[in-house]
């Protein structure tokens, strides 16, 4: 009998709500930081074009080294690399937290992106572990899982507010020491090792990957500073793809391969996937640009901004928890995704009707409301598609791919958002109408976004009945 099925009924929620808890912080440490920026340019001397880095660092090394942190999972039990992830990210928190110059303040971060990239697959694997030999609970364990994710994204602009306004800036990195301390201590409690298989690291598909996901995600945000035009730019571009060009080849002839391409005729995977890229290329370019709008045009400082966000991450919270599990259950993951990214582009769509002299009530709150009540339906149902699609031996591989998809996603669409935006004056302060005009191509973009998301899925992803587990939830 494995582990995970002699655990007692309590212990399977409250290592759910460690799960859970990992997912909310690796993705809030993504956005955190947006409201202390400007504090830490002033202290630590950051130039303005390469302030942007302090997000990037942790985005290029979090989605870069996903798939690496999915495979090791499998390899050494989802347990060992869960608790190495919490120590990687604690010691990297404490780097940029107490750095005094950029250089420090970049290494920081890109070592909280690699504790992100170990953490974030090996906790999904946790998850099917506990709850596997459970179907009936599956449901509701993976909207709760899913409602972390962009719960942590909004969330994270709230906190960051608030410690800035109310502490100091280096408390968005110390927030993590206690959280990872109490982690390691509850992992060893409530988690299952989980299986560690025979095999090795696929070290040529490791740099392979990495340097080509890395590669393009670099490419992209960087584009704006040095031109779309640069040949910084294609060069760069250029070589990320033909790194992935050739980690495809190494993949379809090596022995242990860093992601068996075989895992890809799985039905749905390659769709649900895509889903979840375009659910990230939307969603999070959405909160980025809204909160810039609070307090750029509408004069809103840190907090209240941040406590704007609120009455979203709650509607995100009970759409996944309440309601999506539910009307999965009713008419289907596939259009259930659909529909959720329809909802999510016409949240989108409204919120481009911003005005310059607008308010909270009338400009923000209706249509933000309506974009995660979207967001609520589309996640869940694609995120459990994922991960059914794999076999079970490939659960950390399936997790790795799928928190790819989502990071490599939000970080490529708020690249290329930005930079349309830019072009339509998000990027010149002190005129109100300017900015509001940037600002609402930004949520234009990320309507079509979300749309051809809606598309996609209807084209690609193959309805199936639901299961018996999914039934129980509705009922």
């Amino acid at each position: 009998m494995s582990q995970a099925s002699t655990q007692r009924p309590a212990r399977r929620w409250q290592a759910l709500g460690l799960i859970a808890l990992a997912q909310f912080i690796v993705i809030m440490d993504t956005s955190i930081i947006g409201v202390a920026l400007p504090k830490m340019q002033q202290d630590l001397g950051f130039s303005q074009e390469n302030l942007s880095w302090v997000f990037n660092a942790y985005v290029v090394t979090f989605g870069g080294l996903l798939l690496l942190g999915g495979r090791l999972s499998d390899l050494f039990g989802a347990r060992r690399i869960f608790s190495l992830g919490w120590i990687v990210l604690l010691a990297g928190s404490l780097v940029a937290g107490l750095a005094q110059e950029p250089v420090v303040e970049l290494v920081g971060r890109a070592s909280q992106g690699v504790g992100a990239a170990l953490i974030a697959p090996s906790a999904l694997t946790l998850l099917m572990l506990v709850f596997g030999p459970t179907p009936q609970d599956l449901p509701r364990a993976f909207a709760f899982y899913g409602a972390a994710a962009p719960a942590g994204g909004t969330a994270g602009v709230f906190l960051g507010g608030l410690i800035t306004e109310y502490a100091s800036w280096p408390w968005v990195f110390y927030i993590n020491i206690p959280i990872a301390l109490v982690a390691l201590v509850a992992a060893s409690v409530l988690l299952p090792a989980g299986a560690a298989s025979r095999g090795s690291v696929d070290v040529v598909g490791t740099l392979l990957a990495t340097g080509g996901l890395g590669g393009a995600v670099f490419a992209i945000v960087r584009a704006p500073e040095v031109g779309w035009g640069a040949p910084a730019t294609w060069g760069v571009l250029i070589g990320a793809i033909a790194a992935l060009l050739v980690f495809v080849a190494v993949q379809a002839k090596k022995r242990e391969p860093l992601v068996p391409l075989s895992i890809f005729r799985a039905p749905n995977l390659g769709a649900a996937n895509l889903a979840q890229l375009l659910l990230g290329a939307a969603w999070v370019p959405m909160w980025f640009f809204l909160n810039l709008y609070l307090q750029q045009v509408l004069g809103y400082s840190a907090f209240p901004s941040g406590a704007a966000l609120l009455p979203m991450t709650a509607l995100i919270m009970i759409g996944m928890i309440a309601l999506a599990p539910r009307v999965t259950a009713r008419f289907g993951a596939k259009a259930t995704t659909v529909t959720g990214m329809a909802v999510l582009a016409a949240g989108l769509f409204w919120l481009s009707f911003i005005r310059a002299d607008g308010s909270f009530w009338i400009d923000v709150l209706p249509a933000s409301l309506l974009a995660a009540l979207g967001m609520s339906l589309a996640f869940i149902p694609s995120l459990n598609t994922a991960i059914a699609s794999a076999k079970p031996e490939e659960g950390g591989l399936a997790s790795g791919i799928v928190n790819t998809s989502y990071q490599i996603g939000s970080a490529l669409g708020l690249a290329v958002v930005t930079a349309l935006a830019a072009s339509y004056g998000a990027n010149q302060g002190g005129d109100a109408a300017v900015l509001t005009t940037g600002f609402s191509a930004a949520f234009v973009a990320a309507a079509v976004v979300a749309l051809v998301g809606a598309v996609l899925a209807t084209a690609t992803l193959r309805a199936t009945a639901p299961t018996q587990a999914t039934a129980d939830v509705a009922a």
